[in-house]
């Protein structure tokens, strides 16, 4: 039985995610992915079952170094303002940092693969309660409005996603160039602050 070499794995890990980036599900292929690595069909098989099983790894991976990152220095018990702007800075960050990743996970998540991910383990459940005891903590408190998660998830989330893919592509619209501040993050923050709370 062949060892598994860890530097050959992180570059087929690599390699996925520019793939998967740059040409979508269609453009990805087992074959093309060897031969971007230099490394023969059969080697991928020793690291993976097939293709499938290589996606929701690689996604697997990324979710939990995103959801472990989201929570750092977070606490449910957080005010609603303190603790949705530490949401904020964790997942900037993690986006400017990782901007692949982020885009690779972006594509996976509205796929049959991100359902299975996400039901992969039970790190995943824990993300999703501590994050529903924030939310319930603050309808309790009184620090946010009653609305659907849906609606919440947009108002709370979606202004920060916007301005994080303009600084990921460089540029805003009608292609002026845009990198994200810390004070158009507090400038948007508040806004959608306003908006949430009572």
């Amino acid at each position: 039985m062949r060892i598994r070499d860890i530097d050959k794995e992180k570059l087929v890990i690599a390699k996925a995610i520019d793939q998967i980036v740059a040409d979508g599900f269609q453009g990805f292929s087992m074959n093309k992915l060897a031969k971007a690595c230099n490394i023969s069909v059969a080697t991928l098989y020793i690291y993976y079952k097939d293709k499938d099983d290589l996606i929701q790894k690689i996604g697997a991976e990324i979710a939990l170094d995103f959801f472990t990152n989201t929570v750092k220095d977070f606490s449910p018990d957080m005010s609603f303002e303190e603790g949705l702007w530490k949401q904020w800075e964790n997942r900037a960050e993690f986006t400017m940092k990782y901007p692949k990743s982020v885009a690779f996970f972006e594509i996976i998540k509205h796929s049959p693969h991100g359902e299975i991910i996400l039901n992969s383990t039970t790190k995943f459940s824990d993300f999703r309660k501590i994050m529903h005891q924030f939310i319930d903590n603050a309808l309790h408190n009184k620090e946010l409005i009653p609305m659907t998660f849906e609606v919440f998830w947009s108002i709370a989330y979606g202004p920060l996603y916007n301005l994080l893919n303009f600084h990921t592509e460089g540029k805003s619209m009608g292609g002026k160039p845009f990198s994200l501040t810390k004070s158009m993050m507090k400038e948007a923050f508040e806004v959608t602050i306003r908006a949430l709370k009572p």
